[in-house]
């Protein structure tokens, strides 16, 4: 059964993969993976990760997968030994001289997307130099992807093969990209991208009769990248690639004999890694339950556009991806509204502390480390044993919800976006 491998970025979305059916969740190391902006895990929090995981039956993987200087290297030949004694199963790497290490420590070596494994060649060198796993380059089509998997299966080979089937897409090859560094000193390379292709760019012509533009695209409405402004100058977003989602072709990746399914986001919310993965487990569960009559729901895709996302389309699978997008294209907003004080087990009621106003019928998100997240819709309301229609932000209200929550759980009011 194909493994579906979910991102955490902290300790809210690592309960949000796992309550949701994630088979292995995959997590940075302080200063040595590929967000730095996101919360990462320290070692100590690497043992209690692999608690959480090991709890679930779900494999935990640690990423290091920046550019490698020497001293780089000599910390992290520091740290693996307790990465394997905390728990985790493996580490993602971009750096090939780690794989020796990774499998000396008793580690699987699963080398990242950065590396740009792209044909069969490369995955049999890796295999011989101890990988288990390679995360295959976005830019892949899938009938490739088909082409690879049956020469290594030919081959007799053991290595694994992983992809990104959701998530956000880089401008440049494998997110081998420069422009976060050139502008601000940051470098994408060693996980600090700050993200320039998603601003809106303002574009100026120089008038030369001898140019010559000719559009190789398949697309012959070249508006869609550029856009006339107030000013009457343009402006364009062509930097900025829509989101990958697969949801609609499970069955065609399954069958292409990948090994692991891969949702990209650590740097993202909990309920986002929450909705993506209920959404694809449910996905895959369907497929192996009865393959000949799989249908797309059409469900899925709802629940994913409540969350953040940039719009969706396919990638490099079907074609060459064309469109753009300009900003968060989510259906709700999280408005921060409160948090739990309490939670009465026998009778399945949370008291919230709520600083803006909550009515019947209103949908909730709540998250905490443990809690994980979970959506609820409002159906009934008490204050001092009264039932109410609404509670005015200030109040202490107690909400009937029949999954258990914690004090502190965070709890954000879902708001209908503005078209």
């Amino acid at each position: 059964m194909v493994e579906l491998l979910a991102p955490a970025g902290n300790f809210i979305s690592l309960s949000s993969a796992l309550k949701n059916g994630a088979d292995a969740v995959y997590i940075g190391l302080e200063d040595l993976n590929m967000r730095v902006n996101a919360s990462n895990f320290s070692l100590e929090d690497i043992k209690k990760a692999s608690e959480m995981t090991k709890e679930y039956g779900a494999k935990l993987y640690v990423c290091t997968n920046t550019i490698m200087k020497d001293k780089d290297i000599e910390m992290l030949k520091d740290q693996l030994p307790y990465i394997k004694e905390y728990g985790a199963d493996g580490i993602i790497l971009s750096d090939i001289s780690l794989i020796e290490l990774a499998s000396q420590n008793g580690l699987e070596a699963h080398v990242s997307v950065q590396e740009n494994t792209t044909n069969f060649y490369a995955l049999k060198t890796l295999e011989r130099l101890g990988a288990k796993r390679a995360i295959l380059s976005r830019e892949l089509s899938l009938d490739e992807i088909k082409e690879i998997t049956r020469k290594l299966k030919e081959s007799d080979s053991t290595i694994e093969t992983e992809v990104f089937i959701h998530g956000a897409m880089c401008m440049a090859i494998s997110g081998r990209c420069f422009l976060s560094y050139g502008l601000y000193g940051r470098s994408a390379n060693c996980g600090d991208c700050l993200q320039p292709c998603r601003k809106e760019w303002k574009l100026s012509f120089e008038e030369n009769e001898d140019d010559d533009v000719i559009n190789f695209s398949d697309c012959d409405d070249e508006s869609f990248i550029i856009s006339q402004s107030y000013d009457d100058s343009y402006r364009t977003n062509f930097f900025s690639p829509k989101d990958m989602a697969l949801i609609e072709h499970i069955p065609e990746l399954i069958e292409a004999g990948i090994d692991s399914f891969k949702i990209e986001g650590r740097a993202r919310s909990p309920d986002y890694v929450a909705a993506a993965v209920s959404v694809y487990r449910q996905a895959i569960d369907l497929y192996y339950d009865d393959p000949d009559n799989w249908q797309f729901n059409p469900e899925w895709m709802e629940e994913l556009m409540k969350v953040f996302n940039r719009g969706y389309d396919t990638g490099f699978y079907f074609d060459t991806p064309y469109e753009i997008s300009e900003n968060n294209q989510s259906k709700f907003i999280k408005r921060d509204i409160g948090k739990v004080v309490n939670y009465y087990n026998k009778i399945r009621v949370a008291e919230l502390k709520i600083w803006d106003d909550l009515a019947l019928g209103e949908e909730i998100m709540i998250q905490g480390p443990t809690t994980g997240s979970i959506t609820h819709v409002i159906e009934s309301m008490q204050i001092d044993g009264k039932s109410i229609e609404k509670a005015e932000k200030g109040s202490n209200v107690a909400i009937a919800i029949d999954e258990k929550l914690r004090e502190s759980d965070f709890v954000y009011k879902l708001v209908p976006r503005e078209e």
